[in-house]
Parts: structure tokens; C-alpha cells; sequence
């Protein structure tokens, strides 16, 4: 038994209660469950990416809710992929002319609805890779996309918890859920219910999929320009806009998918 830096004990390394000590403690084994996929399904959703992004294909990206996250990590980031495009549910209203008052509604990730508009605005072309990403995978936002998604033909890569999907239904009409339609199926590892630590009244807290969805992001992306450097191809990438000469290196290179990629706030 040894003392952490709050005073408290900890037995076996873990710390008891709500503590960074103990956050890090249950997260540690999860980001090793998250990396062990490096050597399998990490590589075929980068084989997916590399041919799409060979074949002048985009990758759109979308996460309703904090999933969202994971579209950032991948469109738009220093170090990243230049041919990526960030979907928003804020664009039914920034660019579908949908009222602002939509935004507003707690039911709009779950409502399958705007799907269909969401991939139009998206702009997709028939060599595109969509990677959708969801804890629960089951919300109708994001089952009618991966729906549409795979009507049109694309590859798709799905981000979810495989513990929490399998024990809850759908909420879309189909029955359906994400994993039913991906061609590579990425486990973030999360719970069920995504929180990690128990309050002592009941109830946890303290979630870590944004964490192993940023973590398996960027596996894809050192996959794919690994693919790329080995074949001495120089893919396009982003350097950071705020480092001399950032800024015209990147938008040199977005120009060439000019009315593909977005980069709204």
C-alpha cells in the first residue's frame, strides 16, 4: 500500500475514489487495448485511405456530439491529411439554409432526418472514404449517414465502442446500427457509458473515447503516410499555421481540392 499525493492509499497501484491518479490508473490498460488494433484493423482502414486518397478521393469525417472530436483530429490538423473534409451538424444551418433554431434541438443527433442533407452539403465524390465515429453507434444522425454512405458507394470506417453498441437497440427505424455498415470496424474501447470512475454515491464519471478516437485518428494517419513514404510518394500534408511559411504551404495545397474541403469554425 502506498500514499498518492492527496494523502490517500492506493493498493496494487490503484488509487481509490475520483482523483487524476486514478483516471490515469483505468485509462492506461484501455489506450493498451486501443493500440493492440495498430497491427490489424489500423491497417486496413489505412489501406482504405491510402487508395481513396490515390484515387484524388477526400476523406469526410463526421461525429455527432463529442464525437465531433474525432472529425477535428483528422480535417484540418497540423501534421494531418490536407485532402479531408470536417462534417457538421451545424452545417444543415451554416450551409443548408436550415433555421439556426435547429441547433438548438437535444434530439437532432438521434433524428435520422437531415442525414441525406448532410451528405449532399458534404460535397462527396465517387472516390471519397467516409469515417464516422460514435460511442454508441446507435443515434439516427449517424446510422442514416453510414446508410446513405454506403448506398453511394463509398468505404467506410466506423469508430465506436464495440461493449456499449452491443448492449444497446437502435434508434434508428431500420433496426440498424453503424458497425452493420462499415467496412472496418475501429473498437475506441470505452465502456459502457464511457465514464471510467465510480462516485461514491453511485453513478461514474470521467469519459475517455475523445481521448482513444484522437489515439486511433492519428494511428490511421502515421499508417497512411507510412504507405506513402515507403512507396516515395510525398503525400499532402499540413504544416502548423502558426510556424513561418505555414500558412502558404497549406493553401497552396487545399487549393488543388478547392469546393471540396471546408475548414469552418
Amino acid at each position: 500500500m502506498a500514499s498518492t499525493a492527496d494523502g490517500s492509499t492506493s493498493v496494487n497501484g490503484a488509487n481509490p475514489g475520483v482523483s487524476a491518479q486514478s483516471y490515469v490508473h483505468e485509462l492506461m490498460p484501455i489506450l493498451a487495448a486501443v493500440t493492440a488494433q495498430a497491427d490489424g484493423p489500423i491497417q486496413d482502414a489505412a489501406d482504405l485511405m491510402t487508395a481513396s486518397l490515390r484515387a484524388n478521393g477526400v476523406i469526410q469525417a463526421f461525429g455527432s456530439g463529442h464525437s465531433e472530436a474525432l472529425a477535428m483530429e483528422i480535417a484540418g490538423r497540423a501534421g494531418g491529411l490536407i485532402a479531408t473534409n470536417r462534417i457538421a451538424l451545424r452545417d444543415l444551418v451554416l450551409l443548408g439554409n436550415e433555421p439556426r433554431e435547429l441547433l438548438g434541438s437535444a434530439e437532432l443527433e438521434r433524428d435520422p432526418s437531415y442525414s441525406r442533407k448532410l451528405y449532399d452539403l458534404s460535397a462527396a465524390r465517387p472516390g471519397d472514404l467516409f469515417v464516422i465515429a460514435s460511442n454508441s453507434g446507435v443515434n439516427g444522425s449517424i446510422v442514416e449517414l453510414a446508410t446513405v454512405v454506403k448506398e453511394k458507394g463509398h468505404p467506410l470506417i466506423a469508430i465506436t465502442s464495440l461493449q456499449h453498441t452491443s448492449g444497446v437497440a437502435s434508434r434508428h427505424p431500420s433496426g440498424k446500427k453503424l458497425i452493420d455498415f462499415a467496412d472496418v470496424v475501429l473498437d475506441n474501447h470505452a465502456p459502457y457509458g464511457d465514464s471510467v470512475l465510480d462516485l461514491p454515491d453511485g453513478g461514474k464519471v470521467c469519459a475517455v473515447s475523445s481521448i482513444t478516437a484522437a489515439l486511433i485518428a492519428q494511428m490511421m494517419v502515421a499508417e497512411v503516410l507510412r504507405r506513402f513514404s515507403e512507396a516515395g510518394e510525398t503525400p499532402p500534408v499540413y504544416l502548423s499555421a502558426n510556424i513561418p511559411g505555414g500558412d502558404d504551404h497549406n493553401h497552396a495545397l487545399e487549393a488543388q481540392y478547392a469546393g471540396r474541403i471546408r475548414r469552418t469554425a
